[in-house]
């Protein structure tokens, strides 16, 4: 296939070209743009090492290191060739020395690379947000490896043996991305070839059928488990004493939620121990922020009702924001202090609804 311009006269062909012809290299051209805009190959993204090399005994490097929404590694290969060499082997090796890769040791390899890349962020709590997780679990984290091999184009062979292993519960994609010269602006397209989109939902239920009949490795974690016991006990406290959470039932997650259209008064864990909170997410971003700084112009009243501080989060970089009352920082992994912990979230949870619920109140009226 071609590129094409079209004007009011005519059609025109764009010339092809190679990235050699255009004197782009692969690692200080290709490499260097595609990890600041991971999204023009793989959306929802987080690149967390470049060159990665770490391994006992080996010199191999990955281009680029990434971690998607579902807590998977990603494993990027780049390039520049029209065929693709080799690079499915070199993956293929590479996901296998990544795939033990537990949370922690993925912080430390971001925490270098923010480093060598000159920026401040916080590692951890920057991997935490993206990941819309409140704390780690190592019994989820890196399940499984996806392979992103990235390329002019790919030869017969390559293509064969990707589809193969795909058709054997892998998941790895061919991203070809061809370059045009247009009068000197050079033009690329980016088009995902294996496995086409049109097949990919296939592709995912073959993929979960297989790892169903493996065991599936995404099973119950012995921290659901213990989340799950304590949101149980949690809940039998609370509705001998509030009907707000009545109607919800344990889970597996940090977190329960009783649903108020938007509004939600969740009792949560975070990296920085027990909260209650009420977290806002009616829709538009715009409308969530005008909901927050309406609540947040009575500051002062609901905090002398509450009888402390709270935290207010406007996450003005996100779509939703939160309120929230800090209650300890003990972890839910110490049971011997679920008693006491139980006790005070639902006595917390009583004084901030009371305190925040005439606010939320004027604003229904306000509707």
């Amino acid at each position: 296939m071609a590129i094409y311009e079209l004007n009011s006269e005519r059609i025109v062909k764009i010339k092809e070209t190679t990235f050699a012809q255009a004197g782009l290299d692969e690692r200080k051209d290709l490499q260097r743009l595609l990890k600041k805009q991971i999204e023009v190959i793989t959306p929802d993204t987080l690149v967390i090492s470049e060159e990665f090399c770490d391994w006992e005994d080996s010199r191999r490097r990955i281009d680029l290191l990434g971690l998607d929404k579902d807590a998977n590694i990603v494993v990027i290969e780049l390039k520049r060739t029209e065929d693709g060499g080799h690079m499915e082997l070199q993956a293929i090796r590479y996901a296998a020395m990544a795939s033990a890769m537990a949370f922690d040791r993925a912080v430390d390899v971001y925490s270098d690379y923010l480093r060598k890349i000159g920026s401040d962020e916080d590692a951890k709590d920057s991997m935490l947000n993206f990941l819309e997780w409140d704390e780690p679990d190592d019994e989820v984290f890196a399940q499984d490896v996806r392979i992103l091999l990235v390329s002019a184009d790919f030869g017969k062979e390559l293509t064969t043996a990707v589809i193969w292993l795909n058709e054997r519960a892998l998941d790895i994609r061919c991203i070809r991305i061809k370059p045009y010269d247009d009068n000197g602006r050079i033009l690329i397209d980016v088009q995902q070839l294996i496995p086409l989109p049109e097949a990919e939902e296939f592709q995912v239920q073959i993929r979960e059928k297989a790892a169903r009949e493996r065991g599936s490795r995404r099973v119950k974690s012995k921290l659901g488990q213990l989340y799950y016991r304590f949101w149980e006990g949690l809940l039998d406290l609370a509705n001998k004493k509030t009907d707000l959470h009545a109607h919800i039932s344990p889970s597996e997650g940090s977190w329960i939620a009783a649903a108020s259209d938007g509004l939600t008064f969740c009792y949560a864990f975070g990296h920085n121990g027990a909260r209650v909170e009420l977290y806002i997410n009616k829709g538009a971003k715009d409308r969530n922020k005008n909901i927050f700084d309406q609540i947040a112009s009575s500051k002062e009243i609901i905090e002398q009702n509450f009888g402390s501080s709270l935290y207010w989060q406007r996450l003005d970089n996100k779509k939703t924001s939160r309120i929230y009352a800090a209650v300890s920082s003990t972890s839910v992994r110490d049971e011997e202090k679920w008693p006491q912990l139980q006790e005070n979230m639902v006595e917390t949870m009583i004084k901030f609804e009371k305190a925040i619920r005439p606010c939320i109140a004027k604003l229904e009226e306000g509707a």
